[in-house]
C-alpha cells in the first residue's frame, strides 16, 4: 500500500481582495451624489448655525452640552429630566429603519449610512488621482515602487487625511460653541479630550473609508443579519432576471447551440459594484442595494438594443409573476401593504405624541424632597417645623422671579432660608436648590397628625405660569 501523502491544513482565513469600483453614470449613480453632498453638507455645515440663546449660552443651533446636560435643537432645548425626547427620537430612527428595510431592502446602506457616504467620497478622490478602475488595477499589481506609484499613494493618503481630520473636527463641533472651539484647537488651548476625539475619529474615518471598506459591511455592521427578519416577499431590492438573461453569452449552453438571453456577460454590473460580488448569482448578504449595477447594466442594455431592467428593483412575487407571463405589481402595492402601514403608524405615533408633549411641557419645574434627618423639629413655642430640599429649574433664558407657596391645611405657613419676602430669584437655564420650612402651629391639626398631605407650587412672576409637586408633612406621633 503506497503512503498516504500528508495534506495541508485547510485554512478558515481568506485574504482581501481589493475592490476597484468602475465609474458609472445613471439616475442611481446622481441620486446618490445628491445624497451624499446634502448629508456631508448637513453634518459639516450643522455646527456653524447661529442661534441667539441669550448671554448664558453659545449662539449655536445645534449643540449638545454635555457640562450641563442639555440638548439644543434650533429652539427646542431638552433638559435631563426631559430625556424621555432623546429615547422617543431613537424610536422613530429605528421604526423608520424598520420600514425603509421592508419596503427597499437595504436602501439605508446603499445611500445615506455614513460608512457608505464616506467611503463613496474617498473612492472619488481615489479615482480623481489614481484614474479609473483599470488604471488603478495597473497601479495595485505593479510591483516596483517607483516614484509615481509613491507620488500616487501620497497624494491620494494625504487628501483622505485631510478629510478624516475634517470629520473628526466637525463632531467635536456639536458639543461646544464652534468659533470659540476652532481657535482653540489652533492655539492649542482646547480641552484635551477635544484633540482624543479628533484624533480616534481621524483614525477611524481614514480606515474605514480607505482601506476596510466593503469589509465593515460584510464584517462588522449586524445590519445584514438583521435585515432578513425586516424584509419579506414584496419587498422591492435590487435582483437579477434571470429568466430573461440566462443562458449567458458565454455559458456552454449557448455553445451547445441553446438561444442566448440578454446577459452578453460584460461583467459591467461586477466592476461596478462597491462590495465586489455578483448580482446575478442571486440575493447575498454583502449586497448593500446601491443600485449601482442597474445603471451599469441599463447602459449595456441600451448599447445592444435590449429593453432596460436585466437587473433593477423588484420583488420575488414580480419575479415568479414574470417568469410565468404576468406582469409585475404596481410599485404602490409593494410599498403600501400591511407590515408598511403598521410600521408607518407606529413611527407617527411616536412623532404625534413627541411633538405633543414638547407643546404641553413646561418651561419652569421643581423636585421636593423632604430632610428625613430628623424628620420633623419642635421649636420653643411648640410649632412643628418640616425641612425639604426643593430644586426650581428655570428653563427661560433670562432670571426670573418666583414665590413658592402650600396647599393643603391652611394652618401650615411657608418660610424660606434666606427669603423674607417668599421669593426667590432664579438665574436663566440654571437649577436653584431652595431649602424650604414648612411650620404648623403647636396644637394644630397638621401638628398633632402623625402625616398629612401637602402640595408646594411655585409661580413664575413674570408669566404666570405654575407647577407643584406633592409631598406629606410629618406631625408628632403620640
Amino acid at each position: 500500500m503506497a503512503d498516504s501523502q500528508p495534506t495541508e491544513p485547510q485554512s478558515l482565513y481568506a485574504a482581501r481582495e481589493p475592490v476597484f469600483p468602475k465609474r458609472v453614470y445613471g439616475k442611481f449613480r446622481n441620486l446618490k451624489w445628491v445624497i451624499m453632498i446634502v448629508t456631508l453638507g448637513i453634518y459639516y455645515v450643522t455646527p456653524w448655525i447661529r442661534w441667539d440663546r441669550g448671554a448664558a449660552l453659545p449662539d449655536q443651533a445645534v449643540l449638545l452640552d454635555l457640562a450641563n446636560r442639555r440638548f439644543f435643537f434650533f429652539w427646542i432645548e431638552i433638559w435631563p429630566h426631559e430625556f424621555y425626547f432623546v429615547a422617543g427620537l431613537l424610536v422613530m430612527a429605528g421604526l423608520g429603519l424598520f420600514l425603509f428595510t421592508s419596503a427597499l431592502g437595504r436602501v439605508w446602506c446603499g445611500y445615506a449610512c455614513p460608512q457608505t457616504v464616506w467611503t463613496d467620497l474617498f473612492i472619488l478622490v481615489e479615482r480623481w488621482i489614481e484614474g479609473d478602475r483599470n488604471a488603478r488595477l495597473r497601479l495595485h499589481r505593479q510591483k516596483n515602487l517607483d516614484l509615481r506609484k509613491v507620488r500616487l499613494r501620497l497624494t491620494k493618503w494625504i487628501t483622505w487625511a485631510l478629510i478624516a481630520v475634517a470629520t473628526g473636527g466637525a463632531w467635536v463641533f456639536y458639543f461646544t460653541d464652534a468659533p470659540t472651539l476652532l481657535v482653540d484647537l489652533f492655539t492649542l488651548n482646547a480641552h484635551p479630550i477635544a484633540y482624543t476625539t479628533i484624533a480616534v475619529l481621524t483614525g477611524t474615518t481614514f480606515f474605514f473609508g480607505g482601506f476596510a471598506r466593503e469589509q465593515i459591511c460584510i464584517y462588522a455592521c449586524p445590519w445584514p443579519r438583521i435585515q432578513a427578519a425586516m424584509m419579506d416577499e414584496d419587498t422591492l431590492t435590487v435582483g437579477y432576471r434571470e429568466w430573461r438573461g440566462e443562458p449567458r453569452k458565454n455559458s456552454e449552453a449557448v455553445k451547445e447551440g441553446a438561444p442566448q438571453g440578454d446577459c452578453i456577460d460584460c461583467m459591467a454590473c461586477v466592476n461596478v459594484c462597491p462590495v465586489g460580488i455578483d448580482i446575478r448569482d442571486g440575493q447575498q448578504l454583502e449586497c448593500i442595494t446601491c443600485a449601482l449595477c442597474i445603471d451599469a447594466c441599463d447602459d449595456i442594455m441600451a448599447k445592444i438594443g435590449k429593453p432596460r431592467g436585466l437587473i433593477d428593483y423588484m420583488a420575488f412575487t414580480d419575479e415568479v409573476s414574470e417568469r410565468a407571463g404576468g406582469k409585475p405589481k404596481p410599485i404602490m402595492k409593494h410599498i403600501l401593504r400591511p407590515r408598511t402601514i403598521l410600521y408607518t403608524a407606529l413611527w407617527s405615533l411616536v412623532g404625534v405624541g413627541l411633538v405633543f408633549a414638547l407643546f404641553i411641557r413646561s418651561d419652569i419645574d421643581l423636585t421636593v424632597a423632604p430632610v428625613r434627618n430628623p424628620t420633623y423639629v419642635t421649636l420653643s413655642d411648640g410649632s412643628i417645623r418640616n425641612t425639604y430640599e426643593v430644586r426650581i429649574r428655570n428653563m427661560q433664558h433670562e432670571t426670573r422671579e418666583f414665590e413658592v407657596t402650600v396647599k393643603g391645611d391652611p394652618a401650615i405657613k411657608v418660610e424660606l432660608e434666606g427669603a423674607t419676602d417668599g421669593k426667590i430669584s432664579v438665574n436663566a437655564d440654571e437649577v436653584h436648590l431652595q431649602r424650604v420650612y414648612l411650620v404648623a402651629p403647636a396644637g394644630s391639626e397638621p401638628a398633632t397628625e402623625e402625616r398629612s398631605d401637602v402640595r408646594i407650587w411655585i409661580e413664575d412672576l413674570t408669566s404666570g405660569e405654575r407647577a407643584h409637586k406633592d409631598t406629606v408633612f410629618n406631625g408628632e406621633d403620640d
